[in-house]
């Protein structure tokens, strides 16, 4: 049996041991608050490029990590990665995001993808995950990350980001079946490829279905949960041990859905309080965040008493201390220090001021 103190800190908290104080992490924290990544940016301006090229990903995901000394290190990616592995085109482009061009709209486009085969079509990511462990060794946990089908399909559907979803959910109301296909097919693809992941070197895995809180709770039930379920059960049948996360933006309306799909941990955004939240998920549920990323803008006390607020309501067992959502664009550099520097002395903070 492994010494759990050789066992990465996170990794303790996402299998549920009581811990001092809750390991640190944020989503986006490799990214466009960080001087280092723009000016990397500027040098190689195709996102693809920089997520698809093994050096500069491995770079990326490094930043934060030499910067802060998060508990958790993800992997520099998008979500749409795999979709070209299964005969989906797609480009992000800096200024618009994600374009797919044709987007997917009849049964002829769904019936031509094909399986994915993560070996042929992300060699990259093996070389990220690999090289990302033997950098950071028990220091922290490696962290991979998916899409969710519905949310994939919602990109590959409308063809671009949305506020409205009208597409999908027209082609969701009014060819349902073709829909069914098409997330069935995605959710095959999504477990593929978060097996691949853990098999690379993956220890922890989030599965983001950023859009699915754009749906009413009774169409959750029909076009997410059951692909959520289909990724987590295929996952969980070779791969039971591996802590799997799930995120929404927006899910006040289907905390507890989420908790129906199969996975170990719910990240929570900002729009709950995470003692509700605890109470609403259940005693068994683990749970992530969910501190509002505009809470880096304020005061160091600001940001401290925050800290201390969440970490009070979920408790010192099963919790990952994190954003709501992803670190915001312009965030100070010195605020993200100050917020993982205090994430890190939270027990002794709470002992000062219980």
């Amino acid at each position: 049996m492994t010494d759990s103190r050789e066992t990465p800190y996170l990794l303790r908290a996402a299998r549920g041991e009581v811990l001092d104080r809750p390991p640190v992490w944020m989503m986006r924290q490799a990214g466009r608050y960080m001087k280092v990544y723009r000016d990397l940016r500027d040098k190689y301006p195709s996102f693809r490029d920089r997520s698809e090229n093994a050096d500069l990903a491995i770079e990326i995901s490094l930043q934060p990590w030499r910067a802060f000394q998060p508990d958790g290190v993800i992997m520099f990616s998008d979500i749409l990665t795999p979709l070209a592995g299964i005969g989906i085109p797609f480009d992000i482009i800096e200024s618009k995001g994600p374009i797919i061009e044709p987007a997917i709209r009849t049964q002829e486009q769904v019936d031509k993808l094909h399986p994915l085969e993560p070996d042929e079509s992300l060699p990259f990511i093996k070389t990220i995950l690999q090289t990302l462990r033997s950098e950071v060794g028990n220091k922290s946990t490696v962290l991979g990350f998916v899409g969710a089908p519905w949310t994939l399909a919602a990109y590959a559907v409308e063809g671009k980001g949305s506020k409205t979803y009208s597409v999908i959910k027209s082609m969701a109301f009014s060819e349902p079946t073709v829909l069914h296909q098409f997330l069935s097919k995605l959710a095959d693809m999504v477990a593929t490829y978060v097996r691949y992941q853990i098999d690379c070197g993956a220890q922890v895995v989030q599965m983001f279905d950023s859009w699915a809180g754009q749906m009413s709770p009774q169409d959750y039930d029909v076009f997410a949960l059951p692909y959520q379920q289909q990724v987590i059960r295929q996952v969980k049948e070779t791969h039971p041990d591996t802590p799997l996360i799930l995120y929404i933006s927006g899910s006040a309306g289907v905390l507890e859905r989420m908790g129906q799909s199969g996975v170990d941990m719910v990240s929570v955004d900002w729009t709950v309080d995470m003692a509700e939240a605890r109470q609403r998920l259940g005693k068994q549920m683990k749970v992530q965040g969910n501190i509002d990323p505009g809470v880096l803008f304020g005061s160091h006390s600001f940001i401290r008493d925050r800290i201390l607020d969440t970490v009070r309501k979920a408790g010192n067992q099963g919790h990952i201390l994190n954003l709501g959502h992803g670190v915001l664009v312009g965030t100070p550099e010195d605020n993200v220090r100050f917020f993982f520097e205090t994430a890190k002395q939270v027990d002794q903070l709470l002992a000062v001021h219980a």
